[in-house]
């Protein structure tokens, strides 16, 4: 038997709710359909599945009622009924998002055809890709590079977007969900706080994949029934949801030894503790080893991407060089081609006259690239199905960039955690020791991420400084500028800075003239802490940029031989992603501050 499936929504004001849904009721158990559709004053909203001739009954009657004559579901098919029974609910939203003033049946968002928005990708246009949905729908999939904005819930929407960063404000931005009706409401509201070119994709992503199929998309689609997942051919897959924390599983999820059918999946199984012990051991001495190795500072050669933007489509490679890099002279760039060093995304070398494409890539190979040495002994404190903990060394830069790209903690948890990819939900400069949290999936990064981004985790650094404060107690206010200068300085800017916080308390003032202090920091400026003791005449110990007596060189990363920077993340409070507790993480004080 096939099944036939249909989802569609509906903003128009209706009346006499009760009687519809009688009517519906009815239908419904005659033509032996089931699903859920929720009425309201504001519209219908329907997910029903059933054989073609009763799904046909329904949408003839959906048709006769005033402002759904042209009503078109989106359709796919299976061979077995995906829900359980049927439903048709009388709520105040037809999809719950709690703000006053948004009224889709008056005025939506732009509507962005499928078609259209695979052409701006395949253009490379710069747009922000925005996925309205909740974190565990997207941990089945999403558009690539897309922005995720890690909700458990629709009604959190507003929130998430009052943590955007504000330059998005001007930028071209097209959200999405499953069909569209979460856009519905997600737009008008955008626009409503300043965003200023805000599109939908029309049908979301299940009229996306009808349209167009899976190009630019990135995994399966989440649904909200039995079949969990469909693929771009709209053909469910093997995904299904674990029975315990209703989390959506792949099917390679399924096939990890902490999925047990009825009782707990990867990303609820807690092994017991010396289990974990043992774990933990075996990971540090994991670590050891690659640290004692110092990847990045053996001869290797690096392979830059360069991406084609849409402005050089059609334009010989060395044309598009010059305009990407314009601080490097073209004959630079003869140079490197006369070398061999530019490669297409085959690693085939290419000459300066290629023609070029928009969204094409392309290889710099720098090489013989040897990076500076780094303190690499990462200590791991905590580890489970959600998360990592680390007590991070300096000098140790996270995240690739300049003269580092091996010789950082992410090469480093790339190694060690492959084939996951690990992603650290904060960072601390690489000149600062102490907790990193890190999420193993993009799943829980959703879920711990937005903690840090709303000021939701408490954190305490311990920071040893030059001088004796006059205080014992002080919250320190100034603004910080959000420009950056050498180097990624920042400085206080009283005139146009952005606000931050930082709470000091002395611990102890000591005999060599230096004191050792405790900061909590209520805001995540760069350099905050830094910055702040500076301005109060109390700089950081060991500082390469604002203490007073050292001048900025060409790097902020200091030489594992230097004098350390005195400023260690101490201990962090956040809401663990598997059980929603609150729980404290504490790295060892160093030894300057013992």
């Amino acid at each position: 038997m096939t099944i036939v499936n249909i989802a569609a929504y509906r903003f128009l004001p209706l009346t006499d709710l009760r009687a519809r849904r009688s009517l519906l009721q009815s239908l419904c158990k005659q033509a032996d359909l089931k699903g859920t559709i929720l009425l309201s004053h504001e519209g219908i909203n329907l997910f029903v599945a059933g054989e073609a001739s009763g799904i046909g009954q329904l949408l003839a009657e959906l048709r006769r009622w005033p402002g759904l004559a042209d009503l078109q579901p989106k359709f796919s098919e299976n061979d077995h009924q995906p829900f359980r029974r049927m439903l048709v609910r009388l709520k105040k939203e037809i999809i719950a998002f709690g703000v006053e003033g948004i009224d889709p049946a008056r005025r939506t968002s732009p509507k962005l055809p499928a078609q259209e928005l695979k052409k701006w990708l395949d253009e490379g246009r710069p747009i922000t890709l925005l996925d309205t949905r909740n974190d565990y729908e997207v941990k089945l999939g999403t558009f690539r590079n897309a922005l995720t904005l890690g909700l458990d819930h629709f009604r959190n929407f507003p929130r998430a977007v009052a943590q955007l960063p504000p330059e998005l404000k001007k930028q071209p931005i097209v959200m999405f969900c499953t069909g569209g009706i979460r856009c519905e409401k997600a737009g008008p509201y955008m626009e409503r706080e300043g965003f200023e070119s805000v599109y939908q994709l029309d049908g979301g992503i299940l009229k996306y994949f009808e349209e167009v199929g899976g190009e630019h998309y990135r995994g399966e689609c989440f649904v909200f029934d039995q079949r969990v997942g469909l693929d771009p051919s709209l053909h469910e897959t093997g995904s299904s949801q674990c029975f315990n924390c209703q989390s959506p599983l792949s099917e390679a999820d399924q096939e990890h030894p902490h999925y047990v059918p009825g009782e707990s999946c990867p990303y609820c199984f807690r092994a017991p503790a010396q289990v974990r012990a043992a774990a933990l051991a075996r990971r540090n001495e994991q670590i050891g080893r690659l640290a004692a190795s110092l990847p990045g500072s053996r001869p290797y050669d690096h392979l830059k991407p360069v991406n084609i933007p849409a402005r050089f489509d059609g334009a010989p490679l060395l044309e598009a060089l010059c305009g990407i890099f314009p601080h490097m002279p073209a004959d630079t760039w003869r140079a490197r081609f006369a070398d061999g060093a530019m490669l297409n995304a085959d690693a085939k070398t290419v000459t300066a006259a290629q023609i070029v494409r928009a969204g094409e890539r392309y290889l710099h190979r720098v090489p013989a690239v040897i990076e500076p040495d780094v303190n690499m002994h990462v200590e791991v404190l905590h580890e489970d199905e959600a998360l990592v903990v680390l007590n991070k060394p300096a000098p140790l830069p996270m995240h690739p960039g300049g003269r580092f790209l091996r010789n950082t903690l992410q090469h480093l948890l790339d190694t060690v955690y492959s084939p996951q990819k690990p992603r650290p939900s904060h960072r601390l400069d690489a000149n600062t020791t102490g907790v990193v949290v890190v999420a193993r999936t993009r799943h829980f990064a959703g879920q711990i991420q937005p903690q840090f981004a709303e000021g939701a985790v408490t954190k305490v650094y311990l920071v040893r400084v030059s001088g004796h404060p006059d205080w014992d107690e002080l919250v320190c206010e100034a603004p910080i500028s959000s420009d950056a200068g050498k180097l990624g300085s920042r400085a206080v800017d009283t005139a146009s800075g952005l606000p931050a916080r930082t709470d000091f308390r002395v611990q102890r003032r000591l005999a060599d003239g230096t004191a050792l202090l405790e900061a909590r920091p209520l805001t995540g400026r760069t350099n905050q802490i830094r910055i702040h003791l500076a301005h109060l005449g109390y700089p950081v110990c060991g500082d390469p940029a604002y203490l007073a007596a050292n001048l900025l060189g060409e790097s902020q990363t200091l030489d594992p031989q230097d004098p350390p920077l005195c400023l260690h993340a101490w201990c962090l409070t956040f809401r663990h992603p598997l059980d929603r507790k609150t729980v404290t993480f504490t790295a060892t004080a160093p030894d300057w501050a013992k």
